[in-house]
């Protein structure tokens, strides 16, 4: 006997439905898959919980958001297997909520999305229903649902004033584990950049917090999906007085090695400040500064003025790091200062820096990723480094401008 619970024909941006608890994937029934020109989304579940079903635009994709799936089991290519969907993903979004996305590759409208409950077991099937239709009609039809309690998975208030910090307080470090829950990162031989860096960061943190003088904040503490944005919002709800981003790549070839400091190139300035403008909320923009009511050139003006202090910080920092590493015994590339274009330091208020930490593609820096006693010199050379840097920055404070 088959319950129905949930069946919603969607002309727009879905709704949700609410249940409960942790639900287990049957791995070998559940597809996403063609049928009769449709794409399907066929997913086995143990029990029913709640889901919710919206499409999003460039780059084309549906998403799924589920509270909760255990994906154990599930893989790419166990799942895939649709001429209409390019490529999926799939994990923990935040705790209690997990998120399958679906990349499509044209103009697919959501048909049907229904639930039904198996009465006799309490298993649930969820399918999802997607038909090709004109590029007006899907633009037209995506976005999430604006449903109260789905609003926003992260719990960050991005307009919410920075809160005032003392003048003697610690100094707060916001350390940023790359990546995580539904993007994994780089990975070689079983191992995540998402895992390691996760690692990393909490033992960094904890290397922080012992050090006095200092508090860590961690933009994720868990196997976690958190955007670009929040992560940032988590550093200005915090007062960031400095935003470590740690990364470890892979190469298609194994040479390269060692660990380099990256800071936002010249070409990176020029255009971070408009980047940030268009992409961001206006109350997030500036710590302790409102924004909302500025135009895109006010606001640009602003934060380019507030980079004209903490870029060179940011430099100062990146120094201080690469010398600190250096004398912790951690392995450094031939290159190890860098600058790039990188996104996660575009911030205009806090000076920010990622750390390289080394390449999955190199089996040596790949063990020393793999233990904490590998890990050691790294976590040294970090916090020797920002201790190196708030000493000289603490001495230079007299000499900057008002």
């Amino acid at each position: 006997m088959l319950l129905l619970v949930w069946v919603l024909v969607l002309a727009g941006p879905g709704r949700a439905q609410d249940f409960s608890g942790l639900a287990r994937l049957d791995v070998a029934q559940s597809q996403v898959r063609d049928a009769d020109g449709a794409l399907v989304v066929d997913l086995y579940l143990s029990q029913p919980i709640s889901f919710r079903v919206f499409t999003l635009d460039a780059p084309r994709r549906l998403v799924l958001d589920f509270r909760e799936v255990d994906w154990r089991g599930a893989t790419r290519a166990g799942l895939l297997n649709s001429d209409l969907a390019s490529d999926l993903r799939f994990g923990a979004l935040r705790p209690g909520w997990s998120r399958m996305v679906v990349d499509l590759v044209g103009p697919l409208l959501v048909e049907t999305a229904g639930m039904t409950v198996n009465a006799s077991d309490g298993t649930a099937h969820l399918v999802v229903r997607l038909r090709p239709g004109s590029d007006d009609a899907y633009t037209a039809a995506t976005g999430a649902p604006p449903d109260p309690g789905w609003q926003d998975l992260i719990d960050i208030d991005p307009t919410a004033p920075t809160p005032p910090k003392a003048p003697d307080g610690p100094l707060i470090v916001v350390i940023d584990p790359g990546h995580g829950g539904i993007d994994p990162g780089a990975g070689r031989d079983g191992l995540s950049e998402a895992g390691l860096m996760l690692a990393l960061g909490l033992e960094v943190a904890e290397a922080v917090n012992r050090a006095g003088g200092m508090r860590a904040v961690l933009t994720r503490d868990a196997d976690l999906f958190v955007p670009l944005q929040t992560r940032m919002s988590i550093a200005r709800a915090n007062g960031a007085d400095v935003f470590l981003s740690l990364h470890a790549d892979a190469l298609d070839e194994g040479v390269t090695s060692g660990l380099s400091v990256y800071t936002l190139d010249a070409d990176g300035k020029d255009t971070a400040s408009e980047r940030m403008a268009e992409r961001h909320d206006r109350g997030d923009l500036l710590a302790g500064v409102d924004l909302s009511a500025q135009d895109d050139t006010v606001a640009t003006v602003l934060m380019d003025l507030a980079r004209l202090e903490t870029a060179p910080q940011s430099q100062h920092l990146a120094d201080a790091l690469v010398a600190g590493l250096r004398d912790a015994g951690a392995s450094l590339n031939g290159t190890p200062r860098r600058e790039a274009g990188l996104a996660v330091l575009t911030a205009a208020d806090f000076p920010s820096v990622l750390i390289e930490v080394g390449f999955l593609s190199n089996d040596a820096d790949r063990a020393a990723l793999l233990t904490p006693q590998g890990r050691a010199p790294v976590v040294a050379g970090i916090l020797a480094g920002l201790q190196n840097w708030a000493v000289n920055e603490a001495a230079r404070a007299p000499l900057i401008r008002q």
